[in-house]
């Protein structure tokens, strides 16, 4: 194998496909219908790691998303997102990297529309007066569903956090630094493959 081509771990492909239409993309012929598909791996291309808190803000979009289109696809561009914490404290920007992966929105960085269509600013808030992670609102008719996620619930490997430290501070060894990263991935395997749909990690009210 070429020591230079992507090598993602084979579960990034199991895990769930986030299917949305986007008009933009329809309106200027960049995908049939407008139908565009995200998979895990957009995800980690985007922040540049795999984590629980990537894996985490993927799946809170795609259960948001699932619970305010059920039984059609989601509207990119037709969500605007509140989120809890500010801009620049803790994880609040990889999450929000991700969220507006999937779904366009954005603060003011986002494209300025066609005579008054396809609009992508002024959609995500942070500073949120809510009690939860995100906060997912349908432009069109004003539906809402809030999600947090407890990545805490799905534990990882006793020896990550040692190992971790070992990485971290140089004194790893090859073998160590290989199983940190197994066992590492391991845990957002478990969060993907196993508690997409689990209401008691990936929270909805």
């Amino acid at each position: 194998m070429d020591a230079a081509a992507e090598a993602l771990p084979a579960f990034f492909d199991a895990a769930p496909v986030i299917r949305v239409r986007d008009p933009l993309a329809q309106f200027l012929g960049a995908a049939a219908g407008g139908v565009l598909e995200y998979r895990y791996a957009d995800a980690v291309r985007l922040a540049g790691h795999s984590c629980p808190t990537v894996a985490c803000a993927y799946l809170m979009t795609r259960a948001a998303l699932r619970s305010l289109y059920a039984g059609e696809l989601p509207e990119r561009g037709g969500v605007r997102v509140q989120m809890r914490e500010p801009a620049v404290e803790g994880v609040t920007g990889v999450i929000a990297n991700v969220v507006a992966l999937i779904t366009g929105a954005t603060v003011d960085t986002g494209f300025k529309g066609l005579g008054g269509r396809f609009d992508r600013r002024q959609l995500l808030a942070f500073d949120a007066p809510i009690d939860s992670q995100l906060r997912f609102t349908r432009v069109d008719d004003g539906r809402a569903v809030s999600a947090s996620a407890r990545a805490e619930r799905v534990g990882g490997d006793a020896r990550t956090r040692e190992l971790m430290a070992l990485c971290m501070h140089g004194r790893a060894n090859e073998e160590e630094a290989a199983l940190f990263g197994r066992l590492w991935q391991e845990r957002v395997r478990r969060l993907l493959l196993e508690h997409a749909d689990d209401p008691e990690v990936i929270v909805l009210h």
